[in-house]
């Protein structure tokens, strides 16, 4: 996997890496006893410790350690948690656009030394119970994690993924399969043309159609000329094709070794055994080495600097002659100056984040383009870090006219400073960060530390967030105009900035496709008639090993037994407030408190459903009688963590004809500022506003962008949900709310001069669903502060509008499940074409509701990747970024007739099993424990049911279940890419 658009849109992420460090825990039984076990200069297992430091904020020890011959770093986090993680990082700076290093990525995962099968790494997804895996290749680093509640299972993935990078085969049909090669478009056919193919190509080809990925590459590209920075690590899609297999397993040899390794482990399980099995299994086996993959300090600027790049057009803009982005990027300190980046994070935070901040009023407010440029806040994923600042959506007239909006709204800014409560709200939000807790939290410490931690600096300082907090006041106090002095240092006085320029070109991908057929031809025309040959013969021996069934024998697995029978169960109590039905669970949740609400809506015209995620989304920036848009957002910055409003569309468990429709509130906030909360929520049911034109105007734009923005990085969810429309009424209202249609409505309303009739519809949803009829409520808090949580709740009850229909007694008795009695399934073939290189493609079918005592067989037998089934009532293929489509819908056809014969093992079924129990075992934090009941009505005891009927599933419960639902059915398929011949034969519903 490929990351570089790192940096937040709309200033969201600007102080990410620290809101990733919340609590998970009031005590640490592990933290204490790691605290007295090691100390410094002990040694163990090839090890030395060389630091260990308690951070009480957190409740954890972190332990750093070196290995003695290698002088690999290690970071053990020692936690009560019990989803424990593991991660190897690399430092990777490649010196080119070929994506070596993304490339090798993929590569090392297709076979090892000890684990010779093929592509072992996917294999142990179904051979584990893993809650997380995955590798990626950042900018000047690669890192392979993993997350699993068992000890067991942690074992053999740690022994997998250390054979993996330490041990790789680096075969040559690897590196064709997962970098580029030439091969036939039909592999058998020697008549068919020649072309290029390769997963990471593909990948690429799709990256980089977007946008937005080419502004990001573009900016650091130019920001960072010096060094690995000038390059994009994940690959050029024509420099991929200069990339040979040498280069490729001597870049392993330079980079993938324990001298330029940083080792991580958290959780609750013992660190000596985790030492134990890496000296064993990799670092005994090296000896230390000069690394060589420092990266320079960066020359800096003594001028400013400009420049221009050009993508496709955007066929779903809303203003075909605003696609114009501009944007002004700066040059801050290292990252390894933990206090200097905690300071500019904070500032960047300041600086746009919310409509209260000076650059959101300045661009978005003024209505110049769509939304901020796509680097945008606070980047610290590169050696240097940076901030971006600029405008998407505009017209390229207005590029001069942001320049000098962005420069004047600096020298406003060091003129006035900000206002206190804005100071105030920022360190209110890392503080609820902080108790805020994450299932995740392993990951997202290794996640943030690794790019600090990859340039030399120190992981264990960037988590000592009171100190960081402290440090900031004390000098906020010392002296009052601390912040307008980094504006100014930083921004004004910088030199080493770039303004870059992105506007589309209607030639941009013709022009990449007539650059890709001269490489191709030029290839073409070096090939002697033995090198065709050969390409003819490389390309059936690979076909031949990916069909070949692989012998995993050697692979580690879990077992059945291994699996905990009984699920994991959560109190639930339930009062009556005011006749409105409340579900209350008592949870560790560290002073934060958890507040949920559902509003059903009933039957809606098809004309008001349309515009409900508008109205989720707009509702709570709209402002209110009491307190415009931009106060009401100083207010939920200040006491809590975000109002969030959805739409809610949810399946009935036992059956596929009902759902229920309406809206999903959610917020949490500190237990002390629960009234304030509460008073937030009842100001939008009372008096929310939502007549403010030019307000509403702002939105839109930003909705509709991010909408357009969003199909080219999940184009497979908007296929899924396409092809789910045709045969499940949930997905139907799925697709008209979240699908392909939702985004060329909001195109169509973001191109609206007057906005009289949206404004219309917004007012007749709010009297439908702002209002206590039948609403049910739920919250997650301590047992120490649940009585004054349902005091609270009591009053926002009673000064709601509207009155309940009746007492609701229960959960059965609150929810509001509807049938459409019109909704037909049907078979359905539709193609909305748009001009990317790659398709997303997806076929679906009609499956049973969650309480059949099918669903488990179904869920079983969908196992792999490309193919689930959800609680829509549908089970569905798909796929992403294929440089196919027509025979991907063949595949998944054939795989219809594969389970229907019984084509797997016993082997293949436990498999499938392990993959379902992973999931449904996800742990799940303590702020949202029981909110799944709440909301689908499905309860432990259902859960139970399930979960001892998937024991049970046979092959035969497998081969009989696919006789009986998967046969002759309708089955719809739904494909978003480019011009496709084989849509225009007949059968297709062409879209645009």
């Amino acid at each position: 996997m490929y990351r570089i658009l790192r940096a937040g849109n709309r200033g969201r992420n600007c102080i990410a890496k620290w809101r990733h460090f919340g609590r998970d825990c009031t005590t640490s039984t592990v933290s204490k006893e790691a605290l007295d076990r090691y100390h410094p200069g002990v040694t163990l297992h090839g090890y030395q410790v060389e630091r260990v430091e308690e951070v009480p904020e957190l409740y954890l020890t972190a332990i750093k350690l070196s290995h003695l011959q290698t002088g690999a770093e290690h970071l053990h986090i020692a936690r009560d948690d019990s989803n424990n993680v593991f991660s190897v990082g690399f430092r990777t700076t490649p010196m080119d656009d070929t994506g070596v290093s993304h490339i090798l990525e993929h590569t090392v995962l297709c076979g090892s030394h000890r684990y010779p099968c093929r592509d072992p790494f996917f294999k142990m997804l179904n051979r584990s119970l893993s809650t997380f895996m995955n590798a990626w290749t950042a900018s000047d680093y690669t890192m392979y994690p993993f997350s699993t509640q068992n000890g067991k299972d942690f074992q053999n993935l740690l022994s997998v993924y250390l054979d993996a990078v330490f041990f790789p085969n680096l075969d040559k049909l690897d590196f064709l399969q997962e970098g580029w090669r030439l091969e036939h478009g039909a592999t058998e056919d020697r008549a068919s043309p020649i072309t290029f193919k390769g997963v990471v190509f593909n990948e690429m080809k799709g990256a980089m159609s977007s946008a937005a990925q080419l502004y990001a590459v573009g900016c650091q590209n130019r920001l960072l000329p010096s060094h690995t920075y000038s390059y994009n690590s994940g690959g050029d899609p024509i420099a991929i094709l200069d990339l040979t297999h040498q280069q490729l397993k001597d870049f392993h040899a330079s980079h993938y070794h324990p001298s330029n390794a940083r080792f991580f482990t958290y959780g609750d399980q013992p660190l000596d055994a985790h030492l134990q099995l890496i000296n064993e299994s990799a670092l005994e086996h090296f000896q230390r080495i000069d690394s060589d993959t420092d990266i320079p300090d960066e020359t800096v600027w003594t001028e400013k600097r400009s420049a221009a790049i050009t993508c496709p057009p955007d066929t779903m803009a809303p203003d075909p002659d605003k696609q114009t982005t501009v944007s002004v990027s700066y040059l801050l300190p290292r990252i390894t100056k933990v206090d200097e980046s905690f300071e500019v994070s904070l500032l960047a935070s300041l600086l746009i984040s919310g409509p209260t901040s000076p650059f959101y009023e300045a661009l978005l407010d003024a209505n110049i383009g769509s939304d901020y440029s796509p680097v945008c806040g606070y980047d610290g994923s590169t050696r240097d870090a940076s901030f971006s600042i600029g405008l998407q959506g505009i017209h390229q007239d207005d590029e001069e006219r942001v320049r000098g909006i962005i420069q004047e709204t600096l020298n406003k800014v060091v003129r006035e400073g900000f206002e206190a409560d804005r100071i105030e709200a920022v360190l209110h939000s890392v503080e609820l960060a902080q108790r805020h807790q994450s299932t995740t939290f392993g990951i997202q410490i290794i996640s943030s530390l690794m790019p600090m931690w990859n340039q030399d600096g120190d992981p264990i300082s960037s988590l000592q967030l009171d100190r960081l907090v402290a440090s900031f006041k004390r000098k906020l106090a010392e002296n009052p105009r601390y912040l307008q002095d980094l504006v100014q240092r930083y921004f004004i006085d910088n030199n080493h900035q770039l303004w870059l320029e992105m506007s589309p070109d209607s030639e941009y991908t013709p022009k990449q496709e007539k650059e890709e057929a001269a490489k191709l031809e030029e290839r073409l025309r070096e090939l002697t008639n033995d090198d065709k040959e050969q390409v003819y013969q490389t390309g059936l021996q690979l076909a031949d090993a990916q069909n070949q069934e692989a012998d995993i024998s050697c692979l580690p697995t879990v077992t059945i037994s291994d699996i905990d029978p009984k699920t994991k169960r959560t109190v639930i109590k339930t009062e009556n407030l005011s006749g409105s039905y409340v579900q209350l669970h008592e949870q560790p949740t560290n002073g934060v408190t958890y507040f949920r609400g559902v509003s059903p809506l009933g039957a809606l015209d098809t004309d008001l459903l349309l515009y409900l995620p508008l109205f989720c989304n707009i509702v709570t920036q709209m402002g209110t009688d009491e307190s415009n848009f931009r106060e009401f957002a100083k207010q939920e910055e200040l006491k809590t963590g975000g109002l969030s409003v959805s739409p809610h569309i949810v399946q009935n468990a036992s059956s596929t004809d009902a759902y229920e429709l309406g809206i999903v509130l959610g917020s949490h906030c500190l237990d002390r500022k629960l009234d304030d909360m509460m008073n937030l929520w009842q100001q939008i049911f009372n008096s929310v506003t939502l007549s403010d034109h030019d307000r509403l105007s702002t939105l839109i734009r930003m909705e509709a962008s991010d909408l357009s923005n969003s199909v080219a990085f999940m184009g497979h969810a908007f296929a899924m949900r396409g092809a789910a429309s045709a045969v499940s009424t949930v997905g139907k209202l799925s697709e008209l709310t979240g699908g392909i249609t939702q985004v060329n409505l909001m195109k169509q309303i973001a191109e609206l001069e007057d906005l009289s009739e949206v404004i219309s519809k917004l007012q007749r949803l709010s009297s439908l669903v702002l209002n206590r009829t039948d609403m049910r409520f739920c919250l997650n808090a301590s047992p120490e502060s649940m009585s004054a949580a349902v005091n609270a709740l009591g009053q926002f009850i009673d000064q709601l509008p509207g009155a309940p229909a009746s007492s609701k007694p229960s959960l059965d008795s609150a929810q509001a499940f509807i049938t459409d009695e019109e909704f037909n399934p049907t078979s359905s073939q539709k193609h909305f074409r748009i001009p990317f290189p790659v398709n997303y493609v997806s076929m679906a079918t009609t499956a049973v509701p969650y309480k059949h005592g099918d669903f488990p067989k179904e869920k079983g037998g969908a196992y792999g990747s490309g193919a689930s089934i959800g609680t829509d009532g549908t089970f569905k293929f798909y796929s992403y970024r294929d440089p196919h489509s027509m025979d991907t819908l063949e595949v998944f056809r054939r795989s219809l007739s594969w389970m229907q014969s019984g084509g797997f093992t016993a082997h293949d079924l436990d498999e499938a099993k392990f993959a379902v129990f992973s999931n449904v075992d996800s742990p799940i934090a303590p702020g949202s424990k029981g909110v799944s009941t709440f909301l689908n009505g499905v309860t432990d005891d259902d859960r139970q049911t399930q979960r001892d009927r998937l024991f049970k599933v046979s092959s035969h419960d497998i081969t009989d279940t696919a006789d009986r639902y998967l046969g002759e059915r309708w089955y719809s398929s739904y494909l978003i890419g480019p011009e496709n011949d084989a849509t225009k034969q007949g059968g297709w519903t062409l879209q645009e």
